[in-house]
C-alpha cells in the first residue's frame, strides 16, 4: 500500500511540474499587448485626456500610441511618460477665459505671452504660427526626439504636394506634432525635406490601421464631433469653415471602418465645443465621462470583441 502511495505521489508531483499541465491549472492569461490610436478633433479632443485616465486607473500602458492631429499632441504629451492627470494640469492653464484659446493663454505666466505663444502668420499659408505653443508645451516634458520617448509613437501628417499620408516616427518629436496639427487655414504648413505637411485629418483622422495585425487589442478614440442646429438653423462663418473639416474626417472614418475596424471603437461627445475651445476643459472631460466608462468597460472585459461605444 505504501509503495503504491509513493508511486501515485511520484506521478502526481511529475505531471503538475510539467509546463502545460502548470500553465493550466494556474489558468493565468499573458498581458494582452494593446495600441491605442488618438484621433483628430480640435478642442474636442481634450476628451482624450478622459480616456487616458481610465488606462491609468487600471494600469494598462498602451504599448504603441498612434496620433493625429490633436491626438498627436496628447498622444506626444502621454508617450513621452506623463500621466493623465499631469497632461490634465497642463491644460487647466487655459482655464478661466470665457472667450478662446488666445484670451486663456494670456493667464500662463509672465514667460510666455499671446503673442509669443501664437504669433500672427499670414504670409506662411496659416493665420497662426503655432511655433509658441509647442515651446510652451515643450517646456512640461524632456523629450526631444522621438528616441527620447517611454512609449512608441506614430505621428500622422498630409503631403499637400501629393495628399498622400506621412507617418512620422523619428526625428525632431515637436516639428512632427507642429505638421500632424496643421490645421489649413489656421496654423501655417510644417516644411519637412521635399514635403509641405499639413494637418494630418485631412488623409487619416483616426489612424487605427497603423496599428492593426500588431497588437492583441487595438482601440480607437474618435473626437471628429458632432453638429447640433441653434435656434436659426443657420451656422456662422467660422463655424462653417472649421465643422466643414469635421464633416470631411467624418467621412474618412467611416470610410475607413468600412474595411476593418479597431477592436473597441469609442466616440466621446463632442458636439457642444469648437475648434479653439481649450478653455472650457472641465466641461469636455464631463461630457466625455460616460464614454470614459464605456471604455472601462470594454477593457475590463476578459476576451474583448469589436465594442463600439457612442
Amino acid at each position: 500500500m505504501k509503495v503504491r502511495m509513493a508511486v501515485l505521489t511520484f506521478w502526481l508531483a511529475l505531471l503538475i511540474s510539467t509546463p502545460a499541465v502548470a500553465a493550466g491549472m494556474q489558468e493565468q492569461d499573458p498581458p494582452r499587448s494593446l495600441g491605442l490610436a488618438l484621433g483628430s478633433g480640435g478642442a474636442g479632443g481634450l476628451a482624450h485626456i478622459a480616456m487616458l485616465q481610465v488606462f491609468d486607473d487600471l494600469e494598462m500602458r498602451p504599448d504603441h500610441i498612434a496620433g493625429t492631429s490633436i491626438g498627436a499632441l496628447i498622444g506626444a504629451l502621454y508617450a513621452s511618460g506623463l500621466s493623465a492627470e499631469e497632461i490634465r494640469d497642463i491644460f487647466d492653464d487655459f482655464t478661466g477665459s470665457n472667450l478662446d484659446l488666445l484670451s486663456g493663454l494670456m493667464r500662463l505666466s509672465a514667460d510666455f505671452t499671446v503673442r509669443d505663444l501664437f504669433r500672427l502668420d499670414f504670409g506662411e499659408g496659416g493665420f497662426i504660427d503655432s511655433g509658441g505653443l509647442l515651446e510652451f508645451l515643450a517646456s512640461k516634458v524632456e523629450a526631444r526626439t522621438f528616441d527620447d520617448l517611454v512609449t512608441p509613437l506614430d505621428l500622422v501628417a498630409t503631403d499637400y504636394w501629393t495628399g498622400d499620408t506621412v507617418v512620422l516616427n523619428e526625428g525632431d518629436l515637436f516639428e512632427a506634432i507642429e505638421a500632424s496639427m496643421a490645421v489649413p487655414g489656421l496654423f501655417s504648413p510644417v516644411r519637412h525635406g521635399d514635403q509641405l505637411l499639413i494637418d494630418g485629418g485631412t488623409s487619416n483622422p483616426l489612424p487605427f490601421d497603423l496599428l492593426e495585425g500588431l497588437y492583441d487589442l487595438v482601440v480607437a478614440i474618435d473626437v471628429s464631433g458632432a453638429r447640433r442646429p441653434d435656434e436659426t438653423g443657420k451656422a456662422r462663418l467660422t463655424d462653417l469653415l472649421f465643422n466643414t473639416f469635421e464633416i470631411m474626417q467624418q467621412s474618412l472614418i467611416t470610410s475607413r471602418m468600412r474595411i476593418s475596424e479597431p477592436d473597441i471603437y469609442i466616440k466621446p461627445d463632442t458636439s457642444d465645443f469648437r475648434l479653439l475651445h481649450f478653455h472650457r476643459l472641465e466641461d469636455i472631460l464631463k461630457q466625455a465621462e460616460p464614454a470614459a466608462e464605456e471604455l472601462r468597460l470594454a477593457l475590463e472585459q476578459p476576451d474583448s470583441a469589436t465594442v463600439n461605444a457612442n
